[in-house]
């Protein structure tokens, strides 16, 4: 199936690569995420398919056919900037028109897009309300309606959702989404929110120091992180320093550690074990789990849904999350076993 491609795509900015031999393949109707920390090159990447960046190396292709040096105008990208810089001294209407009057659509045809726009978006009746007049919520909803009134092959957003509340942004986040379902448009959303990213995308792409280091599902990057960095910046991770001794063991401090979940085969030396909170045991008498160690709890935090639980052994800290029914009740100061299944566990190099 056909849909976006890009090949070795560099950009830079002086002796600094923002984006470095970025290759990625979206199917058509995808909807994907660019997540990262700031400064990693995502919006960068993001520019460079809208066509307001030129890179120095590297093409863009969209079902097969080479765009890399079309202009922004002649690409008819949609696209939500983070500001989403409508435009003031225009009414809803005349901003969601506004491209269309340019490509020189006749005024009928105008007023009956805008109003299919804002059905789409929930916003009937709204054509003639000053921007100052809406929410953030509604001004979200008119930078999208904008976007899409030039029927864009691909959608691309920008940290759209980063000035609204917790809420509103969450009610959006699942409004955007569903609208992509419904249109089936190939969309790219750059984010730093990781909960954003894994509720949202089809897939991600972790990008980091101008390099994408892992393009999969949600799932498949939260359960098998492709190196350090991932299981580091997606979600929270215990990350242990240990040594590798063969395919299926490590040592951590003075016990052997098994690791059927190895996410990697690793030569003999220094690694790091991955393992999420969740998947760490705690209880008072050990025996539950083939790797153990055990230790002193330094500190309990009762979430309501969850409780995490951090446990000092030798020096180095463990965190668990546990459902309020399995916690043992312990408090800081006691001794705790801690279990790391083996099946849980993932072994990255450094």
């Amino acid at each position: 199936m056909f849909g976006l491609e890009l090949r070795d795509l560099t950009k830079l900015y002086g002796a600094h690569a923002a984006a470095d031999s970025v290759s990625l393949t979206i199917p058509h109707g995808q909807f994907v995420c660019l997540l990262g920390p700031s400064g990693c090159g995502k919006t960068t990447v993001l520019r460079m398919i809208a066509g307001l960046e030129a890179p120095n190396a590297g093409s863009i292709l969209l079902n097969g056919r080479e765009i890399t040096q079309e202009p922004a105008n002649v690409r008819r990208f949609g696209m939500v900037f983070q500001s989403l810089a409508l435009f003031p001294h225009l009414d809803v209407g005349e901003n969601i028109a506004y491209s269309m009057r340019l490509r020189g659509l006749d005024a009928r045809r105008r007023a009956e897009r805008v109003e299919e726009l804002l059905d789409l978006v929930r916003l009937s009746g709204y054509q003639k309300r000053a921007i100052t007049q809406l929410s953030g919520g509604q001004r979200q909803r008119v930078a999208i309606a904008r976007a899409l009134a030039q029927e864009p092959p691909v959608f691309l957003l920008d940290e759209p959702f980063s000035a609204l509340d917790a809420k509103l942004r969450e009610e959006m986040q699942v409004e955007l989404r569903l609208l992509q379902q419904r249109l089936k448009i190939t969309t790219i959303l750059v984010t730093h929110d990781q909960r954003e990213a894994m509720s949202m995308a089809d897939s991600i792409v972790v990008m980091g120091d101008g390099r994408v280091q892992q393009h999969d599902a949600p799932i498949s990057i939260y359960k098998n992180p492709a190196n350090r960095f991932v299981a580091d910046f997606i979600g929270a991770s215990n990350l242990l320093p240990v040594e590798v001794i063969d395919a299926a063991t490590v040592q951590f401090g003075e016990q052997a550690f098994r690791v059927t979940g190895a996410g990697q085969a690793l030569a003999r030396g220094a690694a790091t074990l991955s393992i999420r909170p969740e998947d760490i045991l705690i209880s008072r008498s050990g025996g539950a789990c083939c790797n153990e160690v055990s230790g002193t709890i330094s500190l309990v935090r009762d979430m309501g849904a969850s409780i995490e639980v951090r446990v000092d052994c030798d020096g180095r800290q463990i965190l668990g999350v546990v459902q309020p029914r399995d916690w043992i009740g312990a408090s800081p100061g006691e001794i705790a076993h801690v279990g790391l299944p083996a099946a849980q566990c993932r072994v990255l190099a450094g």
